[in-house]
C-alpha cells in the first residue's frame, strides 16, 4: 500500500495563535501516525508563489492521513489557526 503525504503551505500572521495550533496538532498526529518529514527549513520558490513555511508529514495511507485532518483532535487544533495563518493543505498518495 503507497504511503500517504499531507503537505502543507503556511503564511502565519500572528504567531501566538499558530503556536497553539502546532500544540495542538500533537495529539492527532501521535494517533494517527504522522511522521514529519519536513517542518520548515530553508525553502526556495523556482516557480510559482511562495509561502513562508512548508511541512511535509508522512502516513501509513491516504486513508490515514484523511483521517487524521478530520479527527476531532486535530479540528480542535485547526480552529488555533483559523485567522492566524494563511495556509494550503493537501494529501496526496505516495508512489507504491
Amino acid at each position: 500500500m503507497a504511503r500517504g503525504y499531507w503537505i502543507s503551505r503556511i503564511d502565519v500572521t500572528d504567531a501566538a495563535a499558530y503556536q497553539k495550533y502546532v500544540d495542538g496538532t500533537a495529539a492527532a498526529f501521535e494517533k494517527y501516525g504522522a511522521r514529519p518529514l519536513v517542518r520548515g527549513g530553508r525553502a526556495q520558490a523556482l516557480e510559482g508563489p511562495m509561502r513562508a513555511r512548508n511541512v511535509v508529514l508522512e502516513f501509513d495511507s491516504v486513508e490515514q492521513a484523511v483521517a487524521c485532518y478530520n479527527s476531532p483532535e486535530y479540528q480542535r487544533a485547526a480552529a488555533h489557526r483559523a485567522g492566524a495563518a494563511i495556509a494550503e493543505i493537501v494529501v496526496v498518495e505516495g508512489v507504491a
